[in-house]
Parts: C-alpha cells; sequence; structure tokens
C-alpha cells in the first residue's frame, strides 16, 4: 500500500511551527509496511487543498490529513474533503459529550463553534482523541482511504499509536497480528549503526527493520505480521540476535525507556548510591538521575558549582590543580568526581567540566568537555570529549555520555581514559 501524507496549516509554510507530525506518521506507517511517497504542505485554503487531495489520489492508496480539524475559522479540512467527496458531516454524540463535559468541569463558557470538532465525514470511523476535543476518522471510498488527524502533536501521537494504527491493521493485515519491539543504542551514531545492520536490513521483509534518532540516542523498531504474537516475537527474537551481535556494547534496553532510566534501574538493581559535581551542565545530570520517584534509593545529593572560587572553596579542588592544568582539564574532573563521592558517602561520583559554547575557555574550544568518574576504592579517570560549537546541544550531550560511561563502569564494560 502506497501512502501521502498532507499536512495543513499556513503556520507551517511560514515556518512558524516545524512539522514533526509527517515524520512521526512517516515512521508509525513504516512500522506497519506502508510506504509513504509524498509529503505535501498546503496553507488553509479550501481549493489549494482540494487540489493537493486530488494529486494524492492519483499516487496513493491511503491519504492522511493532519491539522485544521480545530474550532476556528481557519481549521477547514473537514468541511473541504466533506464537499469534495460530497458527504455529509454528521454529529458524533460521544465527542460532542466531552467537550460539553470538559466546559462544564473547567467553568468555562463554550462557544458555539466548539461542537465543529464533534464532526464527523459520513460512514467514516472516528478516531478518538484521548488527549483533546477534536475526533479524527479514517473514511474508505472506493479505491481510497482518507484518514483525518488533529494538528497538535499531543493530540496525533495517542490518536495514530493507540487507535489509527489498530484500524489500519484490521484493514491491512486480514487475519495476521502485527508485533514491535524497539531496541535501545547509545554511543554510536545513526548513520554507523545503520552501516553496521545494513546487510540484515536489507534481507528482510518480514520482520521489517527501521532506525532513527532520538534526541542522541538511537532506536531500531522491529516489526513482524505473524498469524500469532507468539510466532511473531520469535521472528523477532531471531533479528534481535543478529542485530544485537555488533552492537552489544551499545545496547542499553528496549521500549521508551530512555538511557537515564537505564542507569538509574542498574543502579538500584546493583544497590549503589550516586553524586555528581557539575559545573558546564549546571544540574542537568543530577536532574536527570532524580527525575523519578525511586531516585531516593540511589541519590542523596550532588553539587553545581560554576566559579573557579566554588569549585576551591565548595568542592576543594586544590589550587594546583587549576594553576597547573585549569578548570577544564581531565585532572580537574577527577577531583570534582572523587570529592563529590567523598563528601556525599557515595558508591560513584561522577565530576562534569568543560566549555559549553559559544565562547571558548582557557584556550579550550567549544564543546571540550571532561567527564571524571570515581568508584569506591577504585582509581578515579577522566574521559575526554569533544562535540560541536552548540552550546545546548553540548551539555545534553555532557549528560548523556556521563551516563553512558556509569552504565559501562557498573556493566564492567571497557571505559577508555584520557
Amino acid at each position: 500500500m502506497r501512502a501521502e501524507i498532507i499536512s495543513i496549516g499556513t503556520e507551517l509554510l511560514l515556518g512558524q511551527v516545524v512539522n514533526s507530525n509527517a515524520a512521526f506518521i512517516s515512521r508509525e506507517l513504516a512500522a506497519l509496511g506502508i510506504e509513504v511517497y509524498h509529503h505535501v504542505t498546503v496553507g488553509d485554503n479550501a481549493d489549494r487543498l482540494t487540489e493537493a487531495v486530488q494529486a494524492a489520489e492519483k499516487r496513493a492508496d491511503l491519504i492522511v490529513l493532519s491539522g485544521g480539524l480545530g474550532p476556528t475559522e481557519d481549521d477547514i479540512t473537514k468541511q473541504t474533503i466533506a464537499k469534495y467527496l460530497n458527504v455529509d458531516l454528521l454529529l458524533h454524540e460521544e465527542t460532542e459529550d466531552r467537550i460539553i463535559t470538559y466546559h462544564k468541569n473547567s467553568d468555562f463558557e463554550m462557544p458555539e463553534n466548539n461542537q465543529l470538532q464533534a464532526l464527523i465525514l459520513a460512514e467514516s470511523i472516528p478516531l478518538k482523541n484521548d488527549t483533546g476535543l477534536a475526533v479524527g476518522m479514517i473514511l474508505e471510498r472506493e479505491d481510497h482511504q482518507y484518514v483525518l488527524l488533529p494538528g497538535p502533536p499531543d493530540e496525533l501521537h495517542p490518536m495514530v499509536e493507540n487507535h489509527l494504527k489498530d484500524e489500519l491493521i484490521k484493514r491491512l493485515l486480514d487475519e495476521q497480528v502485527l508485533v514491535s519491539r524497539v531496541l535501545r543504542f547509545f554511543g554510536i551514531t545513526e548513520a554507523q549503526l545503520a552501516k553496521k545492520i545494513e546487510p540484515i536490513v536489507k534481507a528482510q521483509t518480514n520482520p521489517t527493520v527501521a532506525v532513527y534518532a532520538n534526541e542522541g540516542e538511537i532506536t531500531v523498531r522491529i516489526t513482524a505480521r505473524a498469524k500469532t504474537e507468539e510466532e511473531g516475537n520469535r521472528c523477532i527474537d531471531e533479528i534481535e540476535s543478529l542485530i544485537l551481535e555488533p552492537l552489544t556494547d551499545y545496547f542499553f534496553g528496549y521500549g521508551e525507556k530512555r538511557l537515564a532510566e537505564a542507569v538509574r534501574d542498574l543502579l538500584i538493581e546493583q544497590g549503589l548510591t550516586i553524586t555528581a559535581a557539575e559545573s558546564l551542565t549546571g544540574g542537568a545530570f543530577l536532574s536527570s538521575i532524580t527525575a523519578d520517584v525511586s531516585a531516593g534509593s540511589v541519590f542523596e545529593g550532588g553539587i553545581v558549582t560554576y566559579s573557579t572560587e566554588k569549585k576551591q572553596k565548595v568542592l576543594n579542588i586544590s589550587a594546583e590543580t587549576i594553576e597547573n592544568f585549569g578548570v577544564v582539564s581531565p585532572e580537574c574532573a577527577i577531583e570534582m568526581a572523587e570529592n563529590s563521592r567523598k563528601m556525599f558517602k557515595a558508591d560513584i561520583g561522577v565530576g562534569l567540566t568543560g566549555v559549553a559554547g559559544p565562547g571558548s575557555l582557557e584556550d579550550q574550544i567549544p564543546g571540550t568537555v571532561y567527564i571524571g568518574l570515581s568508584y569506591k576504592e577504585d582509581p578515579p579517570f577522566a574521559k575526554r570529549f569533544h562535540f560541536g560549537y552548540k552550546r545546548n546541544k553540548n551539555r545534553q550531550l555532557a549528560v548523556l555520555n556521563a551516563h553512558d560511561m556509569v552504565r559501562r563502569l557498573i556493566l564492567g564494560k571497557p571505559v577508555k581514559n584520557d
């Protein structure tokens, strides 16, 4: 089956909003074995939207439209499609009740046009909006299927994941089931990972394998069609073992679990405690550790010291270290890790220092980062990184690489020293 995605919204054409929906929908459709051949973006104009749908019908079987389902004058998608396909718009009572209840509970006066969000195309199947008010829908007419989705990503994503995919599976897979598994990796680029498993990906039609990056982490999704869920999982097991063989060093978990969560789980499993002294990351590493209620069992405190003076007075970084090596150095990172670990009586201490940017510091260029590790009575050490020139990206990568170093330390995997 061929698909085309039409994104509706003048704000997309003006660059006021980034069109992340199209990328998300493409990934989800690819996991179902549906190929997306075209992405099209049109403004809030009925004539141009009609032209886009007419063109899509010549190229695709499945036409997915996102945006324009709200209650304002520029939300024209349903009305335009209804007119083009010559179908009526009917009131979806369940959605209407949700809209009325929402306004009653929030003490907001409900504008009359808010009920526009409860209209659906006649003979379409409604797609529930778990996080918003505008109902989605899927309509089959002759050789085409038309899907209408809301524009806000926090409404579109759950509608696709929780409702649209199930409906497409019913229509596409007959009596089969679709089973997916997500593998998470860090410490390797998307291109490097794809190259390592390229022969596996090229050889597969079922299961399918998709690779994509997500905020510094790499995700591999394996999707299998099978007669039963058990059979689907067996197919995935075989491909997973082939994928992990060259990538086991970078693999850290499954599903939606991020690297910080995986490290926190390891700390809990091993009964270890952790602390950190942060400079360039400004508390971001400590924040990621404490994001879950279980953090109290692995973390008692940490410290953020930006200035050289506070590094000396609060962290007891020696004057000799600063004078001879500077604050952006492996020696300083090691002392930060060691001293914070002793200060908070933790098993693991992490020290993060470097140049976030955009300017240089101590003749070190932006993106230069040193991460120190101190573990119990083992000799402390530091690792040098160079990321780039984007300040916040450097901070994010420093946090992720600190987590990866801790993960490797706990698992007994090699961590290169500087």
